[in-house]
């Protein structure tokens, strides 16, 4: 009998191995990420997506490609934070604009303007937030987020599985006359699941699964039960 030997697309195994690599260091306890701006995001409380670890590709997050394809290229480098903000990292940003790009008549939930995201997202990606949880106990999970078809995500505290990969559902609409809002189409679940966390200082890491094609303004932690 023949063997059938499957083929597995290099970025896929460079994924593995770099997944490989952020468990033993969490488990090892040497994580190597800072929280950005020495500020620890709060838990009860938003996360904002922008706001991942400092420590680089590999570290605090994983890209497929080095390039910013928001601060410094959509959004030509011109002296502004907002603009720049991050543009020498491979985390794509961008943020929320007026003049019927992010305000505009399909949002499901209007965004705030001028909020910083993440954006063009794929599968295999991942970014690490240290976050503080102040009391343990049950927590909702909601996201603030764009979706041009349906996605997925995950997430990890300190190495380890939190969240079995959750549906975003899509925010496409098939009449948005302009292709390119899809990707603008705000909304916001305020409880995509429910996860046990314990007080303490952790590392939190979000995962791009499947599709893609989603932006992240923010996650946000409720605590519904100690």
């Amino acid at each position: 009998m023949k063997k059938i030997i499957h083929s597995v697309p290099p970025f896929v195994l460079f994924s593995i191995l770099l997944a490989g690599i952020a468990f033993h260091a969490f488990a090892s306890g040497r994580y190597k990420g800072t929280p950005w701006g020495k500020n620890i995001q709060q838990i009860p409380g938003k996360i904002q997506c922008e706001f991942y670890d400092l420590g680089g590709e590999g570290v605090a997050y994983h890209d497929k490609d080095t390039i910013n394809n928001g601060s410094g290229k959509l959004n030509p480098a011109n002296g502004t934070f907002l603009n720049e903000f991050r543009m020498h990292e491979g985390v794509d940003i961008s943020y929320t604009k007026s003049n019927d790009i992010d305000h505009n008549p399909f949002n499901l939930v209007e965004p705030l303007m001028d909020q910083l995201y993440v954006g063009w997202t794929e599968p295999g990606e991942w970014i690490c937030y240290t976050v503080k949880v102040n009391n343990t106990g049950t927590y909702s999970v909601g996201i603030m987020y764009t979706g041009s078809g349906d996605g997925g995500i995950s997430l990890d505290m300190d190495g380890r599985v939190l969240t079995d990969p959750i549906k975003i559902p899509s925010t496409r609409n098939e009449k948005e006359p302009v292709a390119w809002r899809q990707w603008h189409h705000w909304n916001r679940i305020d409880s995509l699941t429910t996860v046990k966390l314990t007080k303490g200082v952790h590392v939190l890491t979000l995962r791009t699964e499947y599709n893609g094609n989603m932006n992240y303004d923010y996650m946000e932690f409720k605590l519904i039960k100690k």
